[in-house]
């Protein structure tokens, strides 16, 4: 049970203590308001103060909700001197400022924020009531009644000052639970006033209600709030941990018993003085799986819930798309196919030839390949065939009232361009074309069309394209290509290799390298590699590639000087590219971004513009990284842009800098709030250059990186070199990575779509209907209170310490 917490006994506590401060003032505007955060910053009359101050206004920072302009608040924190920007009060706790005049009261009763009660009201409110009628109201609604106010009146009243006053004691409730400001805003977003309550009552919700909200943090809180150490809720919330962690951290969507076990005491034993109880994070786990918040699948299969039913959505939707009724008229590809290929000028191969036919008649269908194998041209090949077969144009001023009929989509916004570069349509990532902002609702977005090719489909991950194909109109062609050798996707799930090694979905292999000048060896190394094997000349100088054996404290020194030498050599910095497996270390990311910033974008002098945020400095010319998915501005996760402007605040206000970015010739504006959304780009991790090519690639490998060195990694970094390759490390290294094929991810996609595309009649039955066999292994909740399964099934003389036992587990702690 958790203890009862005065949440604003510390902010009555400020205004005595000898290091808290108060300034009560008339807000005169506000200079500056975070978009994904309640922080702000504004310029105040100062009415009152407990400090030295005697200017007429002061600047004041912090968390607060509406703030309205020309209302006097009550600020209590301290006064702080910024290095650059000056003096400034920092409020760690506020609330609108009670009137003590009857004229006040009435002014701020007939303002902006009562629509509707004006200065008569407001007069006939304040002399039936008195000083003191907020505080009476919020305690006693109906005594409104005694004021001759319309219904309407006092709705807008009441209403009006529950909000104000509950909204900013949630804010000073939050930030005295010490949650920083994006946080604090998420939390409101989603209990609103209830926040407060839900925090005391179950800490733990927000571990899987708020992104970035922790275990630990959650369970800092609790203690706090003295909820035990083995208090159910606690359990569960270590138990779903442990699963969100595994997920993350393996890439698999289950986990087996074992691992849950293991992992879960891991997560949770975080006091050597206390044990956790077996038999009750037994009964923790038993009461996840009856409410659905974890799936079990084959007594064995530890899931998710998010999860389980996007490997299930997908099976069964692709099962739909697939089995979709075709038109009744015969569509002659073979003769359109030979059109386009005279009217491009193309000799198809036969592979390029049977692949493209292939994908046309077929409602989906999988086209796979390594580099060089022209799987882009096959793409465009495929889309102009489509055309001419269905008649249709390929020409966007041709479609006002319709929608386009060929959707292309990638990944990445890079390879979204790609795309349209070969074919001449328009692409878009798959986020923009679901219309994703990371806030939606799954299952919202629909797509009109009449075919729709996915491109790079390697970096898809299972959530994603689970949307994906449950946005996809029945009778709409779909077309996935991709290279399965390929690293998998950041987030859990391996769904193009699933795809293609069911064997449920019709799919061609293209072996045939085209794309290949005679002096190139890249191609042939990425296809040698992708076999485990290196030619005996990696280490001899090729005419696009070179090796520079170097150890590990030699790679940035190493790489300063290939880098400089490429741009004498007149390669732009764009067409440059570093790429290694990990951040940390002295020759992660970090530290090769910070050593390659000053050689590829030397300071210009002392009046070139640069801004610094946290530990990093931006220069006009700086190459940057987007490192999160913002379809308003139509910049997403992965793409790359350069600093064309920076905006730098003359009144010394920092929070009014702004970074002008170019994206593709699309420049996007950045305030200071949002840069934390980009990093230097200089060198990226091979997972964020997928989808893209580059001219010249600089490919660090050294020991230290350690369980990175997989063969997958080391083929997809090749495979971005368009024109030069240069590798520098330990040859060892690479070779390391032929011998560590990447460990197959957990998945049951494969299980799932042998299940609806090997079975007769409805593939969209209910959930329940649409288990694995046996059947009665899935225990829901559903099931048993329709009475369709024995809770108990299969469990005779099980207790709940037997879903925790394990080879590895001992009895006791």
């Amino acid at each position: 049970m958790a203890r009862s917490v005065d949440l604003f006994a510390q902010a009555e506590q400020d205004d005595h203590s000898t290091t808290s401060e108060v300034v009560v003032g008339r807000v005169v505007t506000t200079f500056f308001a975070g978009k994904d955060s309640f922080y702000k910053v504004l310029l105040v009359k100062v009415e009152e103060h407990s400090f030295a101050w005697d200017e007429a206004e002061i600047v004041v920072t912090g968390d607060f909700a509406e703030i309205g302009d020309d209302i006097s608040y009550r600020f209590v924190g301290k006064l702080v001197d910024h290095p650059k920007y000056g003096k400034q009060f920092q409020a760690v706790n506020y609330q609108r400022n009670q009137q003590t005049s009857v004229s006040g009261l009435i002014k701020y009763l007939a303002g902006s924020d009562f629509p509707g009660v004006g200065p008569k009201s407001a007069t006939k409110i304040v002399q039936t009531l008195g000083l003191n009628l907020i505080e009476q109201v919020l305690k006693n609604p109906a005594i409104l009644d005694r004021v001759p106010l319309t219904a309407q009146q006092k709705k807008t009243v009441l209403t009006t000052l529950q909000q104000n006053n509950g909204t900013e004691q949630v804010i000073v409730g939050l930030n005295s639970f010490g949650f920083g400001s994006k946080l604090a805003t998420a939390i409101f977003k989603k209990y609103h006033e209830e926040a407060l309550t839900v925090i005391q009552e179950d800490p733990y919700r927000l571990v899987g209600d708020i992104p970035n909200i922790s275990f630990k943090r959650a369970d800092q809180l609790a203690q706090q709030l003295g909820i035990s150490y083995n208090d159910p809720t606690r359990l569960q919330a270590g138990l779903i941990t442990t699963l969100e962690e595994l997920a993350n951290t393996s890439g698999s969507t289950y986990a087996n018993r074992e691992e849950v076990v293991r992992a879960s005491f891991s997560v949770l034993n975080t006091d050597p003085n206390q044990t956790i109880d077996e038999q009750q994070l037994g009964q923790a786990l038993q009461q996840l799986v009856t409410t659905q918040q974890i799936m079990v699948v084959d007594e064995e299969k530890f899931y998710l819930k998010r999860f389980y039913d996007a490997e299930r959505q997908i099976a069964n939707q692709l099962q739909r798309i697939a089995k979709a009724p075709t038109a009744t008229k015969t569509i002659d590809y073979e003769t359109a196919l030979a059109t386009c290929a005279n009217q491009l000028k193309i000799n198809y191969d036969q592979s390029q030839h049977q692949a493209i036919l292939a994908a046309l008649n077929q409602q989906l269908f999988i086209l796979t390949g390594g580099p060089g194998t022209g799987k882009t041209t096959i793409i465009k090949g495929i889309v102009q065939t489509f055309a001419v077969a269905q008649e249709l144009s390929l020409e966007l001023s041709d479609y006002h009232d319709q929608p386009f009929p060929v959707l292309l989509a990638a990944p990445t916004g890079r390879a979204a361009k790609k795309m349209s570069e070969a074919t001449g349509i328009p692409a878009s990532t798959i986020h923009r074309l679901l219309g994703l902002n990371g806030n939606e609702e799954p299952g919202t977005s629909e797509i009109d069309g009449q075919l729709l090719i996915i491109d790079e489909m390697s970096m898809v991950d299972t959530e994603l394209f689970a949307k994906l194909v449950q946005a996809i109109p029945t009778g709409m062609k779909l077309i996935l290509v991709g290279d399965q050798d390929q690293l998998p996707s950041v987030g859990p799930g391996q769904v193009f290799y699933d795809l293609i090694h069911s064997q449920t979905i019709a799919t061609q292999e293209l072996t045939q390298i085209h794309r290949q000048s005679s002096d190139s060896t890249i191609v042939d190394l990425a296809h040698e590699i992708r076999m485990g094997m290196l030619p005996p000349d990696l280490l001899k100088k090729a005419a696009d590639r070179s090796f520079i054996p170097c150890g590990s404290q030699q790679v940035v020194q190493v790489i300063e000087q290939v880098v400089k030498k490429a741009h004498q050599h007149e390669f732009a910095t764009a067409e440059i590219q570093v790429l290694a497996p990990m951040y940390r270390g002295v020759a992660g990311i970090d530290h090769l971004n910070t050593a390659l910033q000053p050689v590829l974008n030397p300071p210009a002098g002392q009046a070139a513009k640069e801004v610094n945020y946290r530990d990093t400095t931006y220069r006009i010319g700086d190459k940057v990284l987007q490192l999160t998915n913002d379809a308003d501005q139509n910049v997403f996760n992965g793409d790359i842009g350069k600093i064309v402007g920076i905006d730098v605040n003359n009144q010394k206000k920092p929070y009014l800098d702004k970074l002008i970015i170019d994206f593709d010739d699309s420049e996007v504006t950045y305030s200071r709030n949002d840069w934390n959304q980009i990093t230097l780009a200089y060198c990226t991790s091979i997972h964020k250059a997928q989808g893209s090519e580059f001219q010249l690639v600089v490919l660090p490998l050294v020991p230290q990186y350690g369980r990175m060195l997989q063969r997958n990694l080391l083929y997809t970094a090749v495979t971005r070199a368009a024109e030069k390759l240069i590798m520098v490390g330990d040859p060892q290294a690479f070779q390391t990575c032929l011998e560590h094929e990447s460990s197959n991810r957990k998945t049951f996609l494969e299980h799932w779509l042998h299940q609806v595309f090997t079975s007769e009649g409805d593939s969209t039955v209910p959930a329940r209907e649409l288990q694995s066999e046996p059947q009665d292994k899935l225990l829901t909740l559903s099931a048993i209170q329709n009475n369709e399964i024995d809770p108990m099934i299969g469990m005779d003389g099980i207790v709940p310490t037997d879903f925790l036992r394990t080879k590895s587990t001992k009895t006791t702690i």
